[in-house]
């Protein structure tokens, strides 16, 4: 599958299975979809449907049985595991269901820290921070720890933490599930000016169908294939 120049990912073939022989559990098989740039794009399937596991594969936090994966132009799997930490660490940010928040570090320092940590020029680090907090909202509340947030405020901070060194790729996991309804709206607001503002892609599983009609396209996925989109 050659990708269009305006796609940002472009999967054929993917297949993910877990052991071998008798147990070997085939969790993925042959997914093929590509992703364009500047999008919304959610995939919905029920538990065990392969969500989380095709997640994991185009954030290469794994790599698949079988199959290509193509993140602007690279094929993932051929990188070695040094090239794919500095692509996840450069180009994606990465939201997961838990907000993983330092207890004890406000929320600019939650932001900061994982700039720190992953090598952003010390000069640039403030700046970066407070952009990614004011692009979410959280400027009034940068010097607050999580348990003087709100769920959507933790949640909030985890995507500035996520966005800070301005990726081109935003997936997150169930990022809504542990938020009220109304809560779960106003982070995808925030994800939605992500794409139209900052001009990132952004991938994302839920279960939420009010969260489905507010995105651009939907990945249905059953029995480790995707069903239709639409």
């Amino acid at each position: 599958m050659e990708p269009a120049s305006s796609d940002i990912i472009a999967a054929s073939g993917i297949k993910r299975t877990f052991g071998r022989g008798s147990g070997a559990v085939h969790v993925l098989k042959g997914v093929n979809l590509q992703i364009p740039s500047q999008s919304l794009i959610a995939f919905k399937g029920r538990s065990g449907s392969g969500k989380t596991t095709l997640i994991n594969l185009l954030s290469a936090l794994d790599r698949p049985s079988d199959g290509s994966i193509l993140f602007e132009g690279k094929e993932l799997s051929s990188l070695s595991n040094r090239e794919r930490d500095h692509i996840r660490r450069t180009r994606m940010g990465l939201i997961f269901q838990s907000f993983a928040l330092i207890p004890l570090m406000s929320a600019y320092e939650n932001v900061e820290f994982v700039l720190r940590v992953s090598g952003y020029p010390a000069s640039d680090r403030k700046a970066a921070a407070i952009a990614a907090l004011d692009h979410v909202g959280l400027t009034p509340r940068m010097h607050h720890r999580p348990f003087e947030m709100s769920g959507g405020e933790q949640q909030r901070t985890a995507i500035a933490r996520a966005i800070a060194h301005k990726p081109s790729l935003l997936l997150a996991d169930e990022p809504t599930a542990e938020l009220d309804s109304r809560t779960g709206l106003q982070i995808m607001k925030v994800f939605r000016n992500l794409v139209e503002t900052a001009g990132m892609t952004i991938i994302m599983t839920t279960h939420d169908p009010a969260i489905m009609e507010i995105v651009d396209h939907v990945y249905e996925l059953e029995d480790g294939q995707i069903v239709v989109p639409t």
